[in-house]
């Protein structure tokens, strides 16, 4: 008998021996509350038998919002860790929004810094209720009660939260609550810290979008045009009937493709693949990648905007009277996203409306794209967010791109049948929103001392924030501020420093992508400050600090993680390693690389990172989150590029978009500079220093400086 076990159902059937630790998960992935739950505010909810819920506004893909939001509520609460579970918040902003957005949802690195007060003040408040209930049922002074791990104490009595949850519900909560001091905190801080989604992902328990199945779904897949901005003249679906599964096929009336039907996700993806398509590319993006970037110089030459704080006419004065005039340009490619868990959602009619299944990013985006979509007041469109398998900023577009598709799909089948659409990898990499393609040329003016006299910075790229809902909060004098941050805002005292913009224009869709526009400002200010001390013969460490004011908070706060690295590393002038730093996100990190190379032949062996995120509410989560976004740098500038023939996406998938490799990633050491500040965005600030340090490390053991990406147009062999 030959039996068909999915490597799900293999880590659920491996984990029985210890199934009692993870009974009770909904479909959601968290442990479920019992049907008695209580809620306490819009952030707690307590069951009858003591068990805590944290509900999280914000979703998870991997960077540990579960366990932060989750910390800050135990810590306040002074909860049982082990009886502490986390629960996805449904789509309401009025409870649930992002407070730096106004909208709900989790990006920027900012769902911690949000939360960090508001979710302290959710458990603080639930404590102050818990023990003014306990103090009325026991007969006590509420300044008698201690709190420790769920259980309430006075004298010789104690009961846990859930003895005392139906009376507290009954109280008005304090309009302040007390927080704890630093010095008080147990779990905030602490190193060791189990995260919340760990045991789930780890049995196969944990529910993913790709997972969810609801009675009588029916699954779609869309054949979208080859080229970007190409609509649908005609299709035939012949061949695709002739697919074992294929159910029906239908044109979107938006004319951006076709969705097909079938019983199953092989089905859908076959018979999509079968369908014969005519299409109209007279709007559409025809080029190729080389004329792409001519079109960039071109833009270079008289930039539209001036983005800096000098004017262009100043910054050539003050090059043309320079000793040494240094000169670069940077061109950087059109980049994927590729998270681990390709785009798909589910879309299921209510009585009132739909019902998303989503590892969703922007339930206010979502909400407001499919009311216009299929008629529906925001209020009637559901949302059940499900853990994500990564994102990178892919999963939340100003379009909602494929909830749209769903939400068509699903509308074209009569609104009744539930549906899944599924994109494949190759939907992914050749048709999804990438990191723009990007164009710097730069130029110095360096006195005979080798002081900066003057520089002359343009930046050629697509506007992301231009058209969308959100220019009005992000355009300023026609200045994108995500194509221009890392250089515009430079925490560099640079004299005579003028920034010029020029937007490209074409139907690809670009998108942030982790660390949005530092991911190339970086790589550009920090390769060129290499330059500059190699051509003055400056130690590059101590080139940066002399263009930092000491009086100034955030100079001031870069100056102490510049040297942090510096002495983690045990970096000395002269050093031959590779130096960058950058500040993003409200973050500040240094890294030294370490590379070896023989011939063109490279390894990043090691980096050194120092952080300075103000207070590290789970340190854990902090190191990984920085060896992590120091991986996706490597991803970006060792091998990976997305290129144009004839309008058309020459790669497909991991063979031709090639990810990083365990081989590649090197060891890492990571210091978070201690702090007492409010809490900073982690999840991106380490992706932007991370390549400017390793090609920095390049050019000193090999002499080669790149400025083109990936590396290996180079002539680079990474191994």
């Amino acid at each position: 008998m030959t039996m068909q076990v999915s490597r799900r159902g293999f880590l659920k059937t491996s984990a029985a021996a210890v199934a009692a630790l993870y009974v009770g998960f909904d479909p959601r992935g968290a442990l479920a509350a019992g049907d008695t739950a209580t809620e306490i505010n819009p952030f707690v909810r307590i069951d009858a038998d003591g068990t805590v819920t944290a509900v999280a506004k914000h979703f998870e893909m991997g960077q540990g919002t579960t366990t932060g939001l989750t910390t800050l509520i135990a810590e306040e609460l002074d909860a049982d860790w082990n009886r502490i579970e986390v629960d996805f918040a449904p789509a309401d902003a009025a409870r649930y929004k992002n407070l730096a957005w106004g909208s709900q949802g989790t990006g920027g690195s900012s769902a911690i810094s949000n939360s960090f007060m508001q979710y302290r003040e959710a458990g603080a408040a639930a404590r102050d209720l818990l023990v003014r209930a306990a103090a009325a049922e026991w007969g006590v002074d509420a300044a008698a009660i201690t709190v420790s791990e769920g259980v309430l104490r006075a004298a010789n009595r104690e009961g846990h939260f859930g003895q005392f949850v139906a009376r507290a519900a009954t109280l008005a909560p304090v309009e302040k609550p007390v927080l704890k001091s630093p010095d008080q905190f147990k779990l905030i801080g602490k190193l060791d810290l189990p995260r919340k989604d760990s045991a789930g992902k780890t049995d196969g328990s944990a529910v993913f979008a790709i997972d969810v199945k609801l009675p009588g779904m029916v699954y779609v897949a869309i054949k979208r045009s080859p080229r970007f901005g190409g609509s649908l003249k005609s299709f035939d679906a012949a061949q695709a009937k002739q697919v074992g599964g294929y159910l029906d096929a239908k044109a979107l009336p938006n004319g951006a493709g076709v969705a097909v039907y079938a019983h199953n996700t092989w089905s859908a993806f076959r018979a999509r693949d079968a369908i014969e398509a005519e299409w109209d590319f007279s709007a559409a993006e025809n080029r190729d990648t080389d004329a792409m970037l001519q079109a960039h110089r071109e833009l270079a030459k008289a930039p539209q905007f001036n983005a800096g704080k000098t004017t262009p006419a100043d910054a050539e004065a003050a090059i043309a009277a320079a000793a040494e005039t240094v000169e670069a340009e940077f061109v950087f490619p059109y980049l994927a996203h590729a998270p681990m868990e390709p785009l798909n959602c589910v879309i299921e009619p209510t009585a009132n409306g739909v019902r998303f299944h989503d590892g969703c990013q922007g339930p206010s985006f979502v909400q407001g794209a499919i009311s216009k979509v299929l008629g529906l007041e925001p209020a009637q469109i559901e949302i059940v967010t499900v853990y994500a398998g990564g994102s990178f900023g892919r999963r939340a577009t100003p379009t909602s791109d494929y909830q749209v598709e769903a939400a068509l799909a699903f509308d074209l089948l009569g609104r009744k049948t539930p549906v899944k659409l599924v994109w494949s990898r190759e939907d992914d990499i050749r048709g999804g929103y990438y990191r723009g393609m990007a164009l710097h040329q730069t130029r110095i003016g360096l006195g005979g001392d080798g002081r900066i006299l003057g520089w002359d910075h343009r930046i050629v790229t697509r506007p992301i924030l231009k058209g969308t809902f959100m220019e009005g909060y992000f355009v300023k004098n026609g200045v994108d501020k995500t194509s221009v941050e890392g250089v515009a805002d430079t925490l560099y005292r640079l004299p005579a420093h003028a920034v010029g913009l020029s937007d490209f224009d074409s139907p690809v869709t670009t998108l942030w992508w982790r660390s949005v526009g530092h991911t190339h400002s970086a790589y550009v200010m920090e390769s060129l400050l290499d330059m500059l001390a190699r051509s003055s013969d400056r130690d590059p460490v101590e080139l940066r600090l002399s263009l930092l004011d000491r009086g100034d908070p955030q100079q001031s706060r870069m100056a102490g993680v510049i040297e942090t690295a510096r002495d983690m590393a045990g970096w000395k002038p002269g050093d031959r390693r590779g130096f960058a730093a950058h500040f993003s996100f409200n973050t500040w990190v240094a890294v030294v690389a370490e590379v070896t190379a023989q011939g063109n032949k490279v390894h990043v062996d090691k980096l050194h990172i120092a952080v300075d995120c103000g207070i590290a509410v789970n340190p854990d989560v902090v190191v990984a989150q920085m060896e992590g976004g120091a991986g996706y740098a490597l991803n970006a500038v060792m091998r990976e590029e997305i290129t144009f023939r004839n309008g058309e996406v020459e790669q497909s998938n991991f063979p031709d978009y090639q990810p990083l490799r365990i081989t590649d990633m090197p060891q890492i050491e990571v210091v978070i500079v201690p702090s007492a500040e409010a809490p900073s965005g982690v999840g991106e600030p380490a992706t932007p220093p991370t390549g400017p340090a390793v090609a920095n490390a390049v050019f000193a053991a090999t002499g080669i400086r790149i400025t083109e990406l990936p590396m290996t147009k180079a002539g680079l062999q990474f191994v």
